[in-house]
């Protein structure tokens, strides 16, 4: 697939304070691409400069090959924007806020009512339409606002921190709006700092740690990057060492390290190289060998793991 978005050599600097640092990066069209990393690692910066919204002290940056620095009406035309921190006008109807949005983008007043209940019909909220923005939840605002960034029909949506401060259905409810939006052929680029939602719904994501983008990719490729050895965890009885030596004599095994005890049970992390067979092969071996095994289990190798490998707890 066509990339649609792409940065090459990004970077803004505040004063002394540089926010993104060289970072380039591919998102393929129809993709759902998290962006992920802590608070101040320069996922906002990122986005409004994609979104036209700062100009880069260096690099570039395309959306749907249109440059951000030198055709920005354009990349504002097939984008959907929803910031982090966004305003809603509570002394309008619900219906309202989505006709004042809808002129904004020069929707003529004919197709708007229509076009309206789409909307409200796709975010769910079509039996609010008639309520004050201002009795919404904030799950509700959410995908009001959401609704609000898909009026001129965008290719690509840049949303910053969706899930941001809701509650687990509302999230949920995001996450699977997300979903849905992809299916009709949107492009999809979320930052979260929220490894659950992203390790849920993502194609791709990419790691941006003090500004600098460390890895991306789809979360396997990361997991055998980062983690490329199965890692068990056995807890026993007793005979460590009898356990030691038949470890150390099945294939695959690379290192057999002692744990610090849990609730007085003896344990062993081994890390194998191998398929499920060799994992299973691993068990048979100890108990073939009398190894009393009160506890065998294998370590997940899911997005926060890949996450605490590849990043150092640095902010820019």
């Amino acid at each position: 697939m066509a990339a649609i978005i792409e940065t090459k050599g990004l970077t803004k600097r505040f004063k002394s304070v540089t926010a993104v640092k060289d970072l380039t990066l591919t998102v393929e069209e129809g993709a759902i691409y998290g962006f992920v990393g802590p608070n101040g690692a320069g996922k906002t910066t990122t986005m409004h400069i994609l979104t036209t919204l700062l100009t880069p002290t260096a690099g570039e940056a395309w959306v749907a090959g249109y440059s951000v620095t030198k055709q920005s009406r354009d990349v504002r035309r097939v984008i959907g924007y929803m910031p982090d921190f966004f305003g809603v006008y509570d002394d309008m109807k619900v219906w309202e806020y989505l006709d004042f949005f809808a002129a904004c983008y020069d929707i003529p007043e004919a197709e708007r009512p229509a076009l309206i209940r789409d909307l409200l019909d796709l975010v769910d909220l079509s039996h609010r339409a008639d309520d004050m923005v201002d009795t919404l939840s904030r799950g509700m605002k959410q995908r009001l606002c959401l609704a609000r960034t898909l009026a001129h029909d965008p290719q690509v949506l840049i949303l910053d921190e969706p899930a941001s401060g809701l509650d687990p259905r509302a999230r949920i409810e995001i996450r699977e709006l997300l979903v849905e939006l992809a299916n009709m052929g949107k492009t999809i680029f979320f930052s979260s700092h929220i490894l659950a939602d992203v390790a849920e719904i993502c194609t791709d994501i990419g790691i941006i740690e003090a500004g600098e983008l460390i890895m991306q990719g789809n979360v396997e490729e990361m997991q055998r990057q980062l983690i490329p050895h199965r890692e068990i965890v056995i807890a026993l009885l007793d005979e460590v060492e009898r356990a030691r030596e038949t470890l150390f004599g099945v294939e695959g095994v690379v290192a057999v390290e002692e744990m610090e005890p849990d609730n007085g049970r003896l344990r062993l992390h081994v890390s194998l190289t191998g398929d499920d067979e060799a994992v299973s092969d691993l068990l048979r071996r100890l108990v073939q060998a009398g190894v009393p095994v009160i506890h065998f289990t294998e370590e997940t190798r899911d997005l926060e793991s890949v996450f605490m490998r590849a990043t150092k707890g640095i902010v820019s």
